[in-house]
């Protein structure tokens, strides 16, 4: 993916270990929100209409909630079914910065840009078997302390405001690690393997329920190694980087979703990311 002239998008990963990180409390828009539940009455709490995750972290109950890159600062609730018990946590704001991406005018990139009819029959099938998949709700405990999934360059973050060949899309969804294609694509930890296909705008795709709406999801691949069903221990190989699907080149997009949304997998593993920050390039 194209280099940006911003620091934190060039920290090379280059350990080859690094241990398990609970996710931050980042109440911004595309953030997590770690909300204490000392008193709630219920397991089930809910977050816009959907479920939320809860956990235990230093013998304290929390709801784990991801917050849409839509959410407008300010006050907010998680409650449960039927909203007679709620506890709020505060949004707050966040800029991302824009990124401007050129792809070769050759015809499948054409497509990438402004895809046909049949391209869009195609793209609207696969809306609809993702959503599915990612509507995944399993009770077991959730298994959120995460490692990171592949080691390179950190070319794309979340958030970021795209434009391909000048015209404005959705931000960017998740985290690029650029690597060379063949490079070991890992599981951030322990969980079942919900979905494994080809789509046409994340070429080959796997997706990881890690319990309670935690998915994580990766994209671009060379090479899957795994099927739906399958369990998968943190740190098992799952695929290869490779660059399938609308790319500039070879890298993992790595998402992580709460609760239906999309989140920041930085915020799963920045700790990790700040150690490795050995260099300015």
């Amino acid at each position: 993916m194209k280099r940006l002239s911003i620091f934190t998008l060039l920290i090379c990963l280059f350990a080859t270990q690094v241990v398990s990180a609970f996710p931050q409390h980042q109440p911004v828009p595309g953030g997590v929100a770690l909300v204490p539940l000392d008193n709630a009455p219920t397991p089930e709490l809910y977050y816009k209409g959907k479920k939320v995750l809860t956990t235990i972290k230093d013998k304290q109950r929390l709801a784990v909630v991801g917050i849409p890159l839509s959410a407008k600062p300010g006050l907010h609730l998680v409650t449960n079914n039927d909203e007679s018990f709620s506890v709020s946590f505060t949004v707050i704001d966040k800029d991302y910065p824009a990124q401007h991406i050129t792809l070769k005018k050759t015809p499948k990139n054409k497509r990438m840009i402004n895809p046909n009819k049949m391209d869009m029959e195609r793209v609207t099938r696969e809306r609809k078997t993702l959503s599915t998949a990612l509507s995944t709700w399993t009770n077991t405990p959730a298994n959120v302390n995460f490692t990171l999934p592949a080691h390179g360059r950190l070319s794309s973050p979340f958030g970021l405001k795209r434009f391909f060949n000048q015209q404005a899309r959705k931000p960017h969804s998740g985290l690029d690690i650029a690597a060379p294609t063949g490079a070991a694509v890992n599981a951030p930890a322990n969980g079942t393997i919900i979905d494994v296909g080809n789509y046409f705008f994340n070429g080959n795709t796997v997706l990881i329920d890690h319990g309670q709406g935690l998915i994580s999801g990766y994209f671009h691949l060379s090479k899957t190694l795994v099927k739906t069903g399958d369990p998968v221990k943190q740190g098992q190989k799952i695929a290869e980087i490779g660059a399938t699907g609308r790319v500039t080149g070879p890298h993992l997009h790595w998402n992580v979703y709460l609760n239906e949304t999309k989140v920041d997998p930085a915020f799963f593993i920045s700790d990790h990311i700040h150690k490795l920050a050995k260099n300015k390039p």
